[in-house]
């Protein structure tokens, strides 16, 4: 990519810091906590499980390349590596703008939710391709991998980069997530500003108001043209509308309408492609039941601290001090440091 003079580099990592009442758990967590309302329930059972793919792929992918893997050091904590797929017509166009790893730790009493932005720059390792061959190692921007070789690409980037061992992946594609919404009957969100996705229909009014499934993915999508255009105020605009849609679920009350739990979670489970630790009702309902068991105060929301790249225009390197201390904190299983996010009790000095 070709460099050109960036303009005043400057730390956007106040930017990245969630509200207080912020982002509680996201849509990978409303997803969660649905398919465990159905194994408590146990309806349509086997229709609803039968839709979740398993990454076969990426398995075998993996399991070949073990011995290059980063080795856990905290073998009881678990590291779900979470990402949305924009699936095109043909394979070798997917791509991947949203990745978060869900960390929980070993005594399941805190959770950390880390994003990584989209055009952090990054040393992507040679990967199997979708056409089956073998890609070149470079520098580039971390969706690119999974770009170049779906999520077991990405997640060799992602341990790569942090040197974090994955345990387990969920891909959530965006069909998906428009289906979702409008499952869910809509969404009330405020929207900071006109807004269209460049060579879409779909245009949004500043304000509040009411999101359908299409209207909600440009909400969460939109870039261009959007405040300053970056992909980390776009990130701030997916944790506002994760943290909405939760409120959501919450207040709806869907284990009291059977009918439209199932509308729901039908639309949930066809949208999941997981490992094979994770591609069934009763492993994301045992994931999901830790989940739920961490206090909420004890659930830290972070982006990877970035500044903009002095020789790639648009694009982010990661802060390194600050990004060491967070990968460091997660590879031994340790509380993050306070100063790396907005701590939801003021009175910790960690969480």
């Amino acid at each position: 990519m070709a460099s050109r003079s960036p303009r005043a580099t400057r730390t956007k990592f106040h930017r990245l810091l969630p509200r207080r009442r912020g982002l509680r758990w996201g849509l990978f967590a409303s997803c969660l906590l649905l398919v465990t309302a159905v194994c408590a329930g146990g309806f349509a059972y086997a229709r609803l499980s039968g839709g979740i793919r398993t990454d076969e792929t990426a398995d075998r992918t993996l399991a070949a390349e073990h011995g290059s893997r980063p080795v856990a050091r905290a073998p009881r904590a678990q590291n779900i590596l979470l990402m949305g797929s924009d699936i095109e017509a043909t394979k070798d166009s997917q791509r991947s703008d949203t990745t978060m790893l869900l960390h929980l730790s070993a005594d399941r009493k805190r959770a950390a939710l880390v994003s990584v932005p989209r055009d952090l720059m990054v040393d992507i390792p040679a990967c199997r391709t979708w056409e089956g061959e073998r890609s070149e190692p470079e520098y580039a921007q971390f969706n690119w991998a999974f770009e170049r070789g779906g999520s077991a690409c990405a997640i060799r980037t992602f341990e790569d980069l942090t040197g974090v061992r994955v345990d387990h992946h969920l891909v959530v594609d965006f069909t998906g997530f428009e289906e979702i919404v409008d499952a869910l009957g809509g969404i009330d969100v405020k929207v900071p500003q006109r807004m269209r996705v460049p060579g879409g229909d779909v245009v949004l009014d500043k304000g509040k108001q009411h999101l359908d499934g299409a209207q909600a993915l440009v909400f969460v999508r939109g870039r261009t043209g959007v405040g300053d255009g970056s992909d980390l105020q776009r990130i701030e605009r997916q944790k506002e509308f994760a943290r909405v849609m939760m409120h959501h679920v919450r207040q709806a009350r869907l284990l009291d309408r059977p009918a439209e739990l199932y509308d729901v979670l039908d639309a949930v489970t066809s949208s999941l492609t997981a490992d094979r630790g994770l591609d069934s009702l009763p492993e994301l309902g045992r994931l999901a039941k830790d989940v739920g068991a961490v206090p909420e105060r004890r659930v830290a929301v972070v982006t990877v601290p970035s500044v903009e790249h002095p020789d790639y225009w648009g694009r982010y390197m990661p802060v390194e001090d600050q990004a060491d201390a967070l990968f460091e904190a997660l590879r031994e299983d340790r509380a993050l440091p306070a100063h790396l996010y907005n701590a939801y009790d003021p009175d910790n000095d960690e969480l």
